[in-house]
């Protein structure tokens, strides 16, 4: 068995990891790279996976560095399944028809400015609604703990990630004939304990394991400090009269914001009658789809909508789908909380409310989820004076606010936890790094070395393993 790391290498956008069996190849995940617009573009149209090779796709969950680039590899030719869980084929359809419908409404607006302005720098979408409406119809739903065979002598298992709606741990156990290996991929691991959805799986017998490593280097906060800090950032905001912008990833963390939101209002940390704007369509599609899937959720939440109090709704809750209903949150000056899309601000309807608020000192810009390197999400962590949106470089004014206790990845204690679990019901010969910045790598590699594992590499892009 040969694996290749061909994205989230070092880095933590553009998940693609290849592996070749005697019977043939298995791509795990295939994801958009995220930063700089220019790298990006060039690197995303560059897909480096050898698509005559592959036999089967199976993707982890359904964010865009893990998803984003399954229409582009149908345009280069593949035609062969994709196998996610039933929550997240319903997630990719909604957002990776979103993401197509992004690229062409940014690239109008980019190719009108550049009209405007007498560039030359003209853009084209990456792909089209109907490209992804193809790599839909080879989507093959496989529910959690079912096994279902891949390729001769290769099998697959999805267990429960944890991490967001669906999100899976994806288990191959390979057979070929001289040697049987399992394979385990983490995708994005989540946190135990979380608001919900249930916490990871531990797999038994497991010989190689690639595992996300993203806060390799850090603890989060628990998830009370986390409320007590959302609390106070809102309500310091809204007395000096200004907004919370809140970038958000649609898928998960939205949702989390919006739960922890409805529990403040609820204990009166926070006003019962502050406007709160959910300015993404494609939260509003997610959410809809939360409803559809039950089986995801842990306990608690299961009671809840059980009794009819579900946690994404409460009073003053708006979900706003329409442009004219955005543009009139964007130029209101009434106190209120914008949660809008996309995460790293790259794309989408939170560069309209960044623009209008970022220059005011009265607003905050609070960050809830990881800011890959070169976005502008990085950008407004790092606290800049000055950033670039949609080309214009503006003076930051506002409070910029980073509650890093709302991601949804594991931190430094949970993978290590999760590594020694699944050594004590496994042999777990080697743990490969990958979806992590190289320096919390090389901290989670000296962790894991002391708790006795003898084989952890921190392959780079186009590195290969045979194990």
């Amino acid at each position: 068995m040969q694996i290749e790391f061909v994205g989230a290498a070092q880095t933590v956008t553009g998940s693609m990891h290849l592996i070749r069996t005697r019977a043939g190849a298995i791509l795990l995940d295939c994801g958009l790279f995220q930063g700089a617009r220019h790298e990006s573009t060039e690197r995303n149209r560059n897909l480096r996976v050898p698509v005559r090779e592959l036999r089967a796709v199976v993707l982890s969950h359904a964010h865009i560095d893990h998803s984003g680039a399954l229409p582009l590899l149908y345009k280069q030719g593949y035609k062969g399944a994709v196998y996610a869980t039933p929550a997240t084929r319903s997630l990719a359809t909604v957002m990776l028809r979103d993401a197509a419908a992004i690229q062409d409404s940014d690239a109008r607006y980019l190719n009108k400015e550049a009209k405007r302005t007498g560039s030359d720098e003209y853009v084209d979408p990456l792909y089209t609604d109907e490209d992804v409406v193809r790599v839909i119809e080879r989507m093959i739903a496989v529910p959690y703990h079912t096994t279902v065979p891949l390729l001769p002598g290769v099998e697959l298992t999805f267990y429960d990630a944890g991490h967001v709606l669906g999100s899976a741990i994806t288990v191959l156990d390979i057979d070929e004939g001289d040697s049987k290996k399992r394979l385990l991929f983490t995708g994005d691991l989540g946190r135990a304990d979380r608001p919900i959805l249930r916490d990871p799986e531990v797999v038994p017998n497991v010989d190689v394991l690639i595992t996300e490593s993203t806060y390799g280097d850090r603890l989060h906060d628990s998830i009370d400090k986390m409320d007590d800090d959302l609390g106070r950032t809102i309500t310091r905001t809204i007395k000096r009269g200004g907004k919370v912008i809140v970038p958000s990833f649609a898928l998960e963390r939205a949702q989390e914001v919006i739960f922890a939101i409805k529990k403040l209002k609820k204990a009166g940390s926070i006003p019962a009658n502050l406007p709160v704007y959910v300015d993404s369509p494609l939260t509003v599609r997610v959410t809809d789809v939360f409803k559809l899937h039950p089986e995801c959720y842990d306990t608690e939440t299961r009671a809840l909508i059980r009794g009819n109090d579900s946690p994404f709704d409460f009073e003053n809750l708006s979900y706003i789908e329409d442009k004219e209903g955005s543009k009139r949150i964007s130029t209101s000056s009434e106190p209120a909380v914008v949660i809008s899309a996309s995460g790293m601000c790259e794309a989408g309807r939170i560069l309209h409310h960044l623009r209008g608020a970022v220059e005011d000192a009265k607003n905050t810009v609070l960050i809830v989820g990881y800011q890959a390197a070169h976005t502008l999400g990085r950008r407004l962590v790092e606290k800049r004076m000055r950033v670039k949106i949609f080309g214009v470089e503006r003076e930051r004014r506002c409070e910029v606010v980073v509650l890093n206790g709302f991601s949804a990845h594991a931190d430094q204690k949970d993978l290590l936890h999760y590594a020694t679990e699944s050594r004590a019901c496994g042999p777990v010969r080697t743990v490969c790094l990958v979806h992590g910045d190289p320096a919390p790598q090389k901290v989670l590699a000296q962790k894991l070395a002391t708790a006795g594992f003898a084989d952890v590499p921190i392959p780079a892009a186009g590195d290969k393993l045979e194990r």
